[in-house]
C-alpha cells in the first residue's frame, strides 16, 4: 500500500539550555465533500487545528498537511477503499454508502425516529466504537484507525411542491443517501439513491421530486433553490462515518503525534455533535431568508406531531429485516441493536419506537 508519510529534519532550533531537531511529518488529508459542508470544514478548524495545537505544547513534531478535500481524490462512493488503500493518509470515510463493507454501522439508519440529539447519539456510538469489539473490528479490518466520528442533524423532506403531510409522497420520486431510502419504504415514494453532492442535480433535472435530507447539508449545496418546500418532521440523526487514518501510516507515527491525533478526534466529535445540535435551527431559518426573493419563495412547514406519528406507523420492520439479515451471516446485528437502543435510553432518550423489542 501506498505510504505518503514521510519525516524530515525542518531546523535546528536553539533553545536557552538546549538544542533539539523539529520533525515535520508530511500527510494528506481529502474527503469527498467539500468543506462547506460543515462537518468537512471541522476537519480543518478543529481536527487539524487541535492536533497541531497539542503538537505546539512541546515543538517536537509539526505536521505539514497535504488537503485534497471536495472530491479532488476521490468521489463520495470510494471513501473507505481511498484511505484503506492509502489514495490519502487520512479522510472522512462516508459509512452510509457502506452498508456492504460496514453492515452494523448502519444500525441507526434502521431505527429512525429513536433520537433527535445528534450529540447523544455521537456520544453512545462513541462508547460503541471502544467498547464493542464487533463495531471496532468492522472498521479495523479495512486497513484503519479510527479517530473521530460523524453524525447527521435531523433529516426533513424538502421538495419541489408543497405536501400536506407524509401522504402525499405517495408517488413521489424522492433521493437519499444510501441506506436512508429505507425510511421511505411502506410510504408509497420511491427512494433514489444520491448524495447531497448530487441531489441539485437530480432535483434540478427531475430524477427526483425531492429530496431526505438534512439542513445543515442543504444550506450549503443550495438545494432550497430546486425544492424550497422545507418539509420539517425531524425524522432522526444518524451515524454517518468517521475521520480515519491509514493503519499502515498511523504505525509509523511518532506515540506524541498518535496521542495528541486521538486527543483532537475526540474533540471533533464531541464539538460536531454540539453543532449539529446548534446549527439545524439556524440552517432552516437562513434557508428561508436566502430564498424569500426566489420563486417559489421558500417555505418552511412544521409538520404536527401526528405527521411523524403517521410516517414511523408506516414503516415495517426495518430493524428487525436487517437484525435478521446480518444474523444469517454470522453478524452480532442484534446485540449491537440492543447496546445502541439501550444507550439511548440510558441517557434519558424515549424512542418513537422500540425496534429492538
Amino acid at each position: 500500500m501506498r505510504n505518503f508519510l514521510r519525516l524530515t529534519t525542518v531546523a535546528m532550533v536553539a533553545m536557552p539550555s538546549a538544542l533539539f531537531a523539529q520533525e515535520t511529518i508530511n500527510l494528506t488529508v481529502a474527503s469527498s465533500h467539500p468543506t462547506v459542508i460543515p462537518w468537512v470544514g471541522m476537519i480543518q478548524t478543529h481536527f487539524m487545528a487541535k492536533t497541531d495545537e497539542i503538537l505546539a505544547e512541546t515543538g517536537d513534531y509539526k505536521i505539514n498537511w497535504n488537503e485534497a478535500f471536495g472530491g479532488q481524490l476521490y468521489k463520495a462512493n470510494a471513501t473507505l477503499s481511498s484511505v484503506e488503500e492509502g489514495i490519502t493518509d487520512i479522510g472522512w470515510v462516508f459509512s452510509l454508502l457502506e452498508p456492504a463493507k460496514l453492515p452494523l454501522s448502519q444500525a441507526t439508519s434502521y431505527a429512525p425516529f429513536s433520537t433527535a440529539n445528534p450529540q447523544l447519539q455521537l456520544e453512545v456510538m462513541e462508547d460503541l466504537m471502544e467498547n464493542n469489539e464487533a463495531f471496532r473490528e468492522e472498521w479495523e479490518q479495512y486497513n484503519l484507525k479510527v479517530l473521530g466520528l460523524t453524525g447527521t442533524d435531523m433529516y426533513d423532506i424538502y421538495t419541489k411542491e408543497p405536501i400536506e403531510g407524509i401522504a402525499d409522497i405517495d408517488g413521489m420520486k424522492i433521493s437519499a443517501p444510501g441506506v436512508l431510502g429505507t425510511w421511505l419504504r411502506g410510504t408509497g415514494a420511491n427512494a433514489v439513491d444520491g448524495a447531497l453532492t448530487t441531489f441539485y442535480t437530480d432535483i434540478q433535472t427531475g430524477v427526483s421530486d425531492g429530496v431526505l435530507t438534512l439542513a445543515l447539508g442543504a444550506k450549503p449545496a443550495k438545494l432550497y433553490e430546486v425544492a424550497p418546500y422545507l418539509n420539517r418532521f425531524d425524522a432522526a440523526v444518524s451515524f454517518s462515518g468517521a475521520i480515519a487514518i491509514n493503519r499502515d501510516v498511523w504505525e509509523t507515527l511518532p506515540t506524541e503525534v498518535q496521542d495528541a491525533m486521538i486527543e483532537a478526534g475526540k474533540y471533533y466529535t464531541a464539538a460536531h455533535g454540539a453543532q449539529l445540535l446548534e446549527g439545524h435551527e439556524a440552517a432552516l431559518q437562513a434557508m428561508v431568508e436566502l430564498g424569500a426573493e426566489q420563486n417559489p419563495p421558500v417555505t418552511l412547514v412544521e409538520m404536527p406531531e401526528e405527521e411523524r406519528e403517521a410516517w414511523v406507523a408506516m414503516l415495517p420492520d426495518l430493524a428487525g429485516e436487517w437484525a435478521d439479515n446480518l444474523e444469517a451471516q454470522g453478524l452480532p446485528a442484534r446485540e449491537f441493536l440492543n447496546a445502541y437502543m439501550d444507550g439511548l435510553r440510558e441517557r434519558g432518550e424515549t424512542p418513537m419506537r422500540d425496534w429492538d423489542q
